[in-house]
């Protein structure tokens, strides 16, 4: 990976700038403040977007709303350019992001983005989330965050050496690994707990299915019972059928008794009736010995009658007559006013369309009043002979009612007399009748005694039948109780069969639960105590392999930058150790510039190691150092020479505000600050 150039946009103190390196050295020269190590940081930002805890504010300049980074970089001979912008909110965020391969664009999200650099750089996937860790240690580590690491308690230093190394796997399994490990521990006791009454549901499971046996004998027995019970009830149930039949029979006897004693009450209801009739008819005889009938007497009435409903017809064909009249003259008076009224307001003639002469209209309307008064003159006459007929009318129909009831009379006399004859057969009728209902009634009396004898002879079948019906109701009751009896030991079997077979089920599962524990055992002392150890003896070996080769090259590039009367190599911890004398020096005794030549030392030696160790990623052309120098002596400045030689990388990159560097280089960017503005001038 080299780097080609970066533009800058509302970034930190750079209101707009373009940076151009060229491959070989280049130092970004200027004072403290300047705005060098904002490009690094611009770099970064441009590659892997804002860190897990970094804030956007720290790169957007204060009083923007949007700012971005433009980097454009060669990665096998492919060009690339980033773009990343920043937008100002509630909060700074990164806003939009785009990629360009040889001028060919792709709007990608900023995780997607940077995603692609790694897999471009080829760092393992392993880093994609470690924060950026590899570029870190391998391109660009600050100055004072190497310090850091130096400082930091020898446990957490050794995390972060297991972190950058990628080896904090080991630790991961051998944490992960207690973690099973505990699982397996606490499975071993859940299952052990879940068995341990194994033997006891073994003891219960024989016993339930001894009790099963037993109550299995005892429904056999039971079942023996309920059939002698139901025979015997059968038994009793058609004894007591043949009883109800002799009672039914009894009924039956009883009932013709009481159709017999009921005919018997017909037939001298009879006997009354017909003597009431007897008596009633002897009653009308002597009635009708005192009647009349004269037939001469009835035909004169009869010709009355005729006679005066002639008579009566007429007058009602008169009073017709003289009613037609009245309306006949009542409808010519109305007609003759209409045309009275009509001539008055006649003023030409219909028939000849001629003027009507006044003279001749009042010769025509004196005509019509003439005839009116003429009629209204015969209206009354009419009115009197109509009444007078109405009033002859009623006479003669009273004449006519009185001759009526004279003759029904004579009529109803007739009839009786003529009925005598027949009254006197239905006398002897009556009599034949009664002497035969008293006939019947004999017989019937005879036949009823018979029936209550045979009654009377079946009673005794009621006794028997209700102690039947006890002895019949007790039967069904033990019949009963043994059906009860029987469907509880079927029940109490049907359950123990199913807590034996929920039972069985349950010490299957124990007995699987056993062969599961057994093999948990195996694992987890597999794991505690032969995985562990393979675990961490494979880990001791890789650091100790790993610190032999990190404290030989962390050696060497110490003795470059310090006298030849100091030693430095690492402890188990990966802690520095300088010694002088084979005595060793205390940190805090050492003076800047050995404390800066110890950072960079450890620097140069991790960025070496883990080039080594990762040799296909693209950055171990490019090697990025900020403030490498601060603190050193003349001489330790003299010494960066060799050191920058040795590097050998393909781009070197160093900010430093130290004059004496820009002679160790080939190229040169200066940098100042006006006004709170950040301005780049090239050098050579």
């Amino acid at each position: 990976m080299i780097i080609k150039s970066i533009k800058l946009k509302n970034i930190r103190s750079y209101d707009e700038a373009e940076i151009n390196f060229s491959e070989g050295s280049t130092i970004l020269s200027g004072d403290i403040g300047s705005g060098k190590t904002s490009v690094l940081l611009a770099i970064e930002f441009a590659l892997f977007g804002l860190q897990p805890g970094q804030k956007g504010a720290s790169l957007l300049r204060n009083g923007k709303d949007e700012g971005s980074v433009e980097l454009e970089f060669e990665v096998d001979n492919k060009v690339i350019k980033i773009e990343r912008n920043l937008k100002r909110g509630k909060s700074v965020t990164q806003s939009t992001a785009s990629l360009y391969i040889d001028n060919e664009r792709k709007n990608l999200s900023a995780t997607e983005l940077k995603n692609f650099v790694l897999s471009l750089l080829n760092y393992p996937q392993e880093f994609a989330k470690k924060t950026n860790l590899l570029y870190k240690f391998t391109v660009y580590t600050q100055q004072e965050e190497m310090k850091q690491i130096i400082l930091e308690n020898p446990d957490i230093r050794l995390d972060t050496i297991r972190h950058i190394f990628g080896i904090d796997k080991y630790k991961r399994i051998k944490e992960n690994t207690d973690i099973v490990a505990g699982k397996l521990r606490e499975q071993i006791r859940e299952y052990s707990g879940s068995i341990k009454d194994i033997d006891e549901k073994r003891k219960i499971l024989a016993e339930q299915k001894n009790n099963i046996k037993i109550l299995e004998e005892k429904l056999r027995d039971s079942r023996k019972i309920l059939a002698d019970k139901k025979s015997a009830r059968n038994s009793i149930e058609k004894e007591i059928q043949e009883i109800k039949s002799k009672i039914e029979q009894k009924k039956n006897y009883e009932k013709e008794e009481e159709k017999t004693k009921v005919m018997i009450l017909g037939k001298n209801e009879q006997i009354h009736s017909l003597t009431r009739e007897k008596s009633a008819i002897i009653k009308q005889i002597d009635e009708a010995q005192n009647l009349k009938f004269d037939e001469n007497e009835l035909k004169i009435l009869e010709g009355k009658i005729k006679k005066l409903e002639t008579e009566k017809e007429t007058l009602d064909k008169a009073r017709v007559e003289a009613s037609g009249k009245i309306n006949s003259l009542n409808s010519r008076i109305l007609e003759s006013q209409r045309l009275k009224s009509q001539i008055s307001s006649l003023q030409i003639c219909p028939t000849c369309l001629q003027s009507v002469d006044e003279d001749y209209k009042q010769n025509i309307k004196r005509k019509f009043e003439d005839e009116i008064v003429s009629w209204q003159k015969k209206i009354p006459e009419l009115e009197k002979e109509k009444e007078t007929i109405s009033e002859k009318i009623m006479q003669i129909s009273k004449q006519i009612s009185e001759i009526n009831k004279q003759t029904e009379n004579l009529k109803f006399s007739k009839i009786k007399l003529e009925a005598l004859a027949e009254k006197k057969n239905r006398i002897i009728q009556i009599e034949k009748q009664i002497e035969s209902l008293n006939t019947d009634i004999q017989m019937l009396k005879k036949q009823s005694s018979l029936l209550n004898d045979a009654a009377f002879e079946l009673k005794k079948y009621e006794n028997i039948y209700e102690a039947k019906e006890r002895e019949l109701k007790l039967a069904l009751s033990e019949e009963k109780n043994c059906e009860i009896l029987l469907a509880r030991i079927e029940k109490e079997i049907e359950i123990t069969k199913i807590r034996n077979d929920e039972l069985e089920k349950e010490l299957l599962e124990k007995e699987k639960l056993k062969e599961r524990l057994i093999k948990l055992f195996e694992l987890e002392d597999w794991l505690s105590n032969k995985f562990a150890f393979l675990i961490s003896f494979t880990e001791r070996n890789v650091l100790l392999k790993l610190r032999e080769e990190f404290s030989k090259l962390f050696n060497e590039w110490f003795n470059i930058l310090v006298p030849d009367a100091f030693t430095a190599r690492l402890d188990e911890d990966f802690t520095p150790i300088i010694e002088q004398q084979d005595f060793a020096l205390d940190y805090s005794f050492l003076s800047g510039g050995e404390r800066t030549a110890i950072a960079l030392a450890y620097r140069l030696a991790l960025n070496q190691i883990l080039n080594s160790l990762l040799s296909k990623i693209k950055t171990k052309s490019l090697v990025i150092l900020d403030e490498p120098t601060d603190g050193f002596s003349e001489q330790q400045l003299d010494k960066m020479r060799d050191v920058l030689n040795q590097l050998n990388a393909k781009q070197l990159i160093i900010v430093s505000h130290e004059q004496k560097i820009e002679s160790f280089v080939e190229n040169i960017i200066r940098f100042k600050k006006e006004n709170g503005k950040t301005i780049v001038e090239s050098g050579r």
